[in-house]
């Protein structure tokens, strides 16, 4: 499949702990029970809904971005949040969309944390992500907030001694 699937799989997670209040190695271990369903149990198989469907078939590779974007947003969550609140005044975060929230949160660790990752390509994906899983609005709203980040990165990003 490929990175693309891994963000929608590392999204789900997110959401899961951020909404359900999810324990993140919980979400975490389903996402691994989803990526490598049992071969030899074709009932076991068969039992993937609609929706995990595409994350079942993620490569190690893309399990391994997956969890990686999972854990390096939740590292640094509290900082995303900072950065977020900053760019959208008139809309505070607790009114936001819990998706739109973690996409956000998500492509912020990808434009702060992950240098192989081109900044374009983190807003790129985000708002794929967005027009995905997000309202109508949701792929403005992100690339507005997104857009203005990578512009000024270093002005956003917080000093270490705030990280996390």
């Amino acid at each position: 499949m490929g990175r693309r699937q891994a963000r929608e799989a590392a999204l789900q997670v997110l959401y899961q702990v951020d909404v359900a209040r999810v324990d993140p190695e919980e979400a975490l271990n389903h996402l691994r029970e989803m990526a490598s369903p049992n071969p030899g149990d074709s009932d076991e198989s068969d039992q993937v809904n609609e929706e995990d469907a595409e994350i079942a078939y993620l490569s190690p590779r893309d399990m391994l971005f997956a969890r990686e974007l999972v854990a390096g947003t939740l590292a640094h969550l509290k900082a995303f949040d900072r950065v977020i609140a900053r760019l959208s005044r008139d809309w505070p975060l607790y009114r936001m969309a819990a998706v739109d929230r973690n996409i956000m949160r998500m492509a912020l660790y990808e434009i702060f944390h992950r240098e192989d990752i081109p900044n374009s390509v983190a807003v790129n994906e985000a708002v794929e992500l967005a027009k995905t899983f997000g309202g109508p609005d949701s792929s403005r709203f992100i690339n507005g907030i997104l857009g203005r980040v990578v512009k000024d990165p270093a002005s956003y990003y917080p000093p270490e001694g705030e990280i996390g």
